[in-house]
């Protein structure tokens, strides 16, 4: 019996080993990860040995990229210096190992083939003969992908959140349709304490001087992390992962964060290099801490909204608004680092001032470098959509807005942008991430329980337009605002009432297949989405009743309502049925008629 389970494990290690191959180069790399679809496939490298202040320098003067191909699929996947392949947790800024991440769509075999090159500025070379080649250069091997073996929230389950053509983005795997609801705030996410070189650049920084010196360290999440929960250096992170899994734990799948708010930038806390005054090397272990957040994100099932600069700073990198040689080298780098997560959107610069020229070179060189095609958008000044946006509609480089306008705006330009991009002949998704004025945004719930204004006119203002969500600003006048916040419940209602208006989307609407139409109701103000002869929601933000023109339909329609501010079941209105042709009366909502309420109108 022995014998034969030894015969069994000998003949499952020969078919594991003939699954996973390396070959050439002395088998120089390591593949790690789990071989599933959809699961991160990790391939570190024996290179040269260098380190963060070295010459040649290694992130500029080297350059890693990694082959995967199956069939007719082929990605270039660029890769990056990893200092000791652990510094994360050793904070190592010296070693040998070159790293590459990439998600597999499909299973089966895949194969590959690195080249690691050097000479002067190779890494922003798009030619794959420049410089010269190293010893590791050429190193090829296969491996297996099986079938992803996650459900639920978690992206891995999901897929690939891409753009597909329409209005809305779609998850690869289960075709399912994105809806956002998450925070914009802290803007500065990525200033915490437990990052290495992370720290307050200046206290007397942008907007916020009344701020002092500050620091993240989320204190009042720590009762959020879980055992089991990702940390390093020897229980580091809790703050930042238990803050995370609170936003999960309320349904919202987004988080908007600066990676670089330095050279004029609110806060001056954010940086990926390896100092404050340094733009050519990369802080290796910062940005291994990094991905163990951003990997915990991709598991919770929440977008990575990078935005990559800021109005104060987006003329400053590489000393013009351009893409010059740092610029380049700064977006290579996070490509490099962060595009094998499932659900990524890029922002070219909050407020931004970047010339539309300079927008769509740089749109267009980030996505010659992505191997996904993640989505790109760009954040505009206050109450400047959608003529924000007439230079880049119809451009191939840009997927979705990133509007900042005050709240009785959100509607109107959200379905003037749908529009625009449609007759661009690029439909975009149409977000809203910040609300004005800039001192409230959304205020805490101790100072406003209610939340009526951002409930009514940015969340259901943008989703009956056919927008595809919001993320939440928080303000600089008000506690735990917009740099300093450390508690995310301190909106608790408002991530509450930001998930019933998605649970409603989700569980009853067609929504991928409706269009905002506000003329088929009567009452002032109200919002129409339809597929008019099948469905209708209706949006009454002040209550009471409207009527609905059905057109030429005969038929009988079921009328149920919902209500936004506390979610639960659809409940019956004092009428449950009715029938056109025309205008037609729909009811009164079952209580509290004046105030906001969400008619359903669906074919009997």
């Amino acid at each position: 019996m022995k014998f034969n389970r030894s015969i069994i494990w000998f003949v499952i290690c020969l078919v594991l080993v003939a699954e996973c191959v390396v070959i050439g180069a002395e088998k120089r790399a390591v593949l790690s990860g789990n071989l599933k679809k959809w699961h991160q496939v990790i391939l570190t490298f024996d290179g040269p040995q260098t380190g963060e202040d070295a010459e040649p320098n290694p992130f500029l003067d080297y350059r890693l990229n990694v082959t995967f191909t199956k069939g007719n699929k082929r990605y270039v996947v660029p890769g990056y210096f990893a200092a000791d392949g652990n510094a994360a947790q050793t904070s190592a800024k010296a070693g040998n190992k070159w790293r590459v991440h990439f998600v597999p769509d499909e299973e089966g075999m895949w194969s590959f083939r690195g080249s690691l090159r050097s000479g002067r500025d190779i890494a922003l070379s798009s030619d794959p003969s420049a410089g010269v080649a190293t010893p590791f250069d050429g190193v090829y091997g296969r491996f297996k992908i099986g079938p992803t073996d996650k459900t639920g929230r978690d992206h891995r389950a999901k897929g690939m959140l891409k753009y597909v053509g329409e209005h809305y983005l779609q998850f690869a795997e289960t075709d399912d349709y994105y809806l956002k609801g998450g925070a914009d705030s802290p803007e500065n996410f990525l200033a915490y304490a437990d990052f290495d070189g992370t720290y307050d650049a200046s206290a007397d920084s942008g907007s916020y001087k009344e701020v002092g010196t500050f620091i993240h360290k989320y204190a009042p999440h720590l009762r959020d992390w879980k055992p089991g929960d990702p940390t390093w250096k020897g229980g580091k992170g809790k703050g930042i992962i238990g803050a995370l899994n609170y936003l999960a734990s309320e349904d919202m799948n987004s988080v908007y964060f600066l990676t670089y708010n330095l050279d004029g930038g609110d806060g001056r806390d954010t940086w990926m290099w390896t100092t404050s005054k340094v733009r050519d090397r990369f802080d290796c272990s910062k940005l291994d801490q990094w991905e163990i957040v951003f990997d915990h994100m991709d598991r919770l099932g929440i977008m990575l909204h990078f935005v990559t600069q800021e109005t104060e700073n987006d003329r400053n990198l590489g000393g013009s608004a351009g893409l010059n040689p740092i610029r380049k080298l700064y977006y290579r780098e996070l490509v490099a680092r962060f595009s094998h997560h499932l659900a990524v959107m890029r922002n070219l610069g909050e407020e931004n001032n970047t010339p539309d020229k300079d927008r769509k070179q740089i749109a267009a060189y980030i996505r010659a470098l992505d191997p996904y095609n993640h989505p790109i958008t760009v954040h505009t000044h206050n109450n400047k959509a959608p003529g924000f946006y007439k230079g880049i509609l119809g451009d191939s480089g840009f997927e979705a807005s990133s509007i900042q306008s005050g709240l009785d705006r959100y509607h109107g330009d959200a379905i003037a942008l749908r529009r625009l991009s449609a007759e661009a002949g690029r439909k975009w998704a149409i977000f809203g991430d910040e609300q004005a004025p800039a001192s409230h945004g959304v205020v805490p719930d101790a100072d406003d329980p209610d939340h009526d204004g951002p409930r009514k006119l940015a969340l259901w203002g943008n989703l009956m337009a056919g927008g595809s969500g919001v993320e939440w600003y928080f303000g600089h006048r008000f506690g735990h605002m917009d740099i300093n916040c450390e508690d995310w419940r301190t909106r608790d209602v408002m991530w509450d009432q930001t998930r019933y208006a998605l649970e409603f989307f989700h569980k009853h609407l067609p929504f991928w297949k409706m269009t905002p139409n506000d003329t088929l109701v009567s009452a002032e103000k109200a919002y129409c989405f339809a597929m008019p002869g099948q469905i209708y929601a209706v949006y009454l933000p002040a209550g009471g009743t409207t009527r609905l023109d059905l057109g030429d339909s005969s038929a009988t329609f079921t009328v149920k309502w919902y209500n936004p501010r506390k979610g639960s079941e659809l409940q019956a209105g004092t009428k449950t049925k009715i029938s056109g042709p025309g205008q037609v009366a729909i009811g009164q909502p079952p209580s509290e008629p004046v105030k906001d309420w969400v008619a359903l109108i669906k074919l009997k």
